[in-house]
């Protein structure tokens, strides 16, 4: 970790540089001392740029918050292998940069109630399977918050990537979720305090989030959109991309289904198809259960494939996910969570943390 005395030099380097991130690295490459890298910059706004160091350095020491150099040891390993890593990272929470399995999850801010069901369904299967497994996003409305919400309910590390300093939260409306992310993540960022969430400063935390981890996974995307962007960043990184497919005719899986026809994507049918393709090894298998005989009781306000599910719930004491209730019958995905959600409402099943399901 770099030292108090040589922080306020990286920190002025960074804001006297900022929006020209290449010129900050190859002065700081070329001087691995910071304090003799800033002697040697010659540059106009450099007594603006240090008075701001200063300020910064106040902020980052009252409110506890850990900072990541580039060129230290401590800097996330991943980050640093790619070209355009930032310098400095600014991060608050109980975090882990280096071990086990960082996943991102991107999507679009429109997403469908689907998109954000199956985006649950992707991480709670996920942590089921794998043991420490961190999930990326960056907190926007639709795919994001579902998967910042989804490790939160799984009791897993979510890291959130904003596009802003440490000083505030956006949306505002996601405060209460990047709270509870603090306790068992945290909130990563490369802005100062100060830095307000403007368009180009989303661009550019794309490929934090892309960079932070081991593959990206985009579950639904419109033909254009920040998703697509990570994405791209994570396909130049030469980090596995996984994309969940659509219909043709839904606008919100129109990049989801450009990005496998491109094949920059590997096609995402379930999750145990990225394990798979990763190599990782799981901690846990799914749950394998058999249909029996039906009980007598009054069924007479559920339809069939309702009927079927309850009975095969009943069967499972530990309960089921999703995906072994798929693999046990013919009835296609959305319609498993469309029967499970009304089962549910009709108290005849509940869900769990963890995302399974089980019989009342």
């Amino acid at each position: 970790m770099i030292s108090f005395d040589k922080l306020p030099y990286v920190i002025a380097i960074t804001g006297l540089y900022e929006g020209r991130l290449r010129l900050a690295r190859e002065v700081l490459q070329r001087y691995p001392n910071p304090e003799e890298a800033w002697e040697r910059i010659s540059l106009p706004g450099k007594s603006a740029a240090w008075q701001r160091a200063q300020q910064e350095l106040e902020f980052v020491d009252k409110h506890h918050i850990a900072t990541y150099y580039l060129h230290d040891s401590d800097y996330p390993q991943r980050l640093a292998q790619c070209p355009d890593a930032p310098v400095l990272l600014y991060a608050k929470g109980n975090i882990n940069l280096t071990d086990g399995h960082f996943v991102s999850i991107v999507g679009t801010r429109q997403a469908s109630e689907l998109g954000k069901i199956t985006t649950r369904e992707i991480v709670l299967r996920l942590a089921d399977q794998l043991s420490r497994l961190t999930i990326v996003s960056g907190l926007a409305y639709g795919i994001d918050i579902a998967a910042h919400r989804a490790a939160i309910e799984a009791g897993i590390p979510t890291l959130i990537i904003p596009a802003h300093g440490l000083d505030r939260i956006y949306p505002a409306y996601h405060r209460p979720d990047a709270i509870r992310a603090l306790e068992n993540g945290g909130i990563i960022t490369e802005y100062m305090s100060g830095n307000t969430p403007e368009r180009n400063h989303f661009v550019a935390r794309n490929r934090i989030i892309a960079g932070l981890s081991d593959c990206t996974i985009v579950v639904e995307s419109r033909a254009r959109g920040g998703s697509l962007i990570t994405a791209s960043m994570a396909f130049d990184y030469n980090r596995p991309v996984f994309a969940v497919p659509g219909r043709v005719s839904d606008d919100c899986s129109a990049g989801c289904n450009e990005l496998i026809r491109d094949q920059k994507a590997t096609l995402l049918q379930k999750p145990e198809d990225l394990i798979e393709a990763m190599m990782w090894t799981t901690a846990q298998h799914p749950v394998q259960t058999t249909l029996r005989g039906l009980e007598a009781e009054d069924e007479s306000d559920l339809n069939d494939n309702e009927k079927m599910l309850l009975h095969l719930l009943r069967e499972a004491e530990d309960g089921l996910l999703v995906n072994d209730i798929a693999e046990e019958t013919d009835i296609p995905y959305s319609e498993i969570i469309t029967h499970l959600m009304t089962l549910e409402m009709k108290k005849r099943v509940k869900s769990f943390p963890g995302g399974k399901f089980r019989a009342i």
